[in-house]
């Protein structure tokens, strides 16, 4: 089997020590650690990673930077920083970061995201997306939640991205969203299909609390919901699943 490549940025060495040991196993290779912004791209150019886990804030130029020079359709960037306000997340994955996990992570669900975004996704067998779909529908999908309002660091951001995903390859799966789509995301993660739909649920009242209604009913063209109206998982789920087929997901 193929390593995931990786290449680790941050200016505490003591993070970069930390996963360093913690991703000692056969699946992934360490190509490099830097705490430079500017050494940062020359890495990403000598090696190609499958993935770059970095900071925003690095010596030299920052992340920001770092996500404008280096070629993102060849190498993944995941963002893992301290900073957690919802404009430097909103940004990073407009920018092309495709995670952005706030400090202190959980490395277990960081090697999560890695696999997720380097793997040919399965979808039960129904349809298989090659890399070059799986980026453009992951592009499509983070821009519809960045600007509906739902951050990229709540658990549920994943699922209902996963829950998209699966209604696109088998839109007759939302007619079953309890006793097949849950349990198929919480099977990949892991994790308990009530743990799924309250994590979708949670990511889907983020998004009505911070008031981006609005947002929401530009998104589809027409009003769809007004503040006291909130979709139920399913509903959501749809509604983004159909806008996407429409389009030529």
């Amino acid at each position: 089997m193929k390593k995931i490549t990786l290449i680790l940025a941050d200016e505490d060495q003591n993070i970069i020590n930390d996963m360093v040991k913690n991703f000692t196993d056969d699946k992934y290779e360490i190509v490099a650690t830097t705490s430079s912004g500017d050494e940062l791209i020359e890495l990403v150019k000598k090696h190609n990673p499958s993935v770059v886990v970095m900071d925003i804030v690095l010596s030299g130029c920052d992340g920001f930077k770092v996500l404008e020079t280096i070629d993102l359709t060849k190498t993944n960037v995941i963002i893992q920083s301290a900073l957690s306000i919802d404009g430097f997340i909103n940004k990073a994955i407009s920018m092309g970061a495709k995670y952005y996990c706030i400090k202190p992570f959980d490395v277990a669900i960081l090697k999560e995201r890695i696999d997720d975004i380097v793997s040919i996704a399965d979808t039960q067998g129904k349809q298989f997306f090659n890399a070059k779909t799986t980026n453009h529908l992951e592009e499509k999908i983070s821009n519809i939640f960045i600007t509906v309002g739902i951050p990229a660091h709540i658990k549920g951001y994943q699922f209902l991205r996963e829950a998209i995903k699966l209604a696109i390859a088998n839109p007759e799966i939302i007619n079953s969203i309890t006793k097949k789509l849950y349990p198929t995301i919480a099977e990949k993660y892991d994790t308990s299909a009530s743990k799924v739909e309250r994590a979708i649920r949670h990511a889907i009242e983020v998004a009505w609390n911070r008031g981006k209604i609005e947002n929401i009913n530009n998104l589809f063209g027409i009003k769809v919901y007004s503040s006291n109206e909130k979709p139920t998982n399913g509903e959501f789920i749809a509604l983004v699943a159909d806008k996407m087929l429409i389009e030529g997901a």
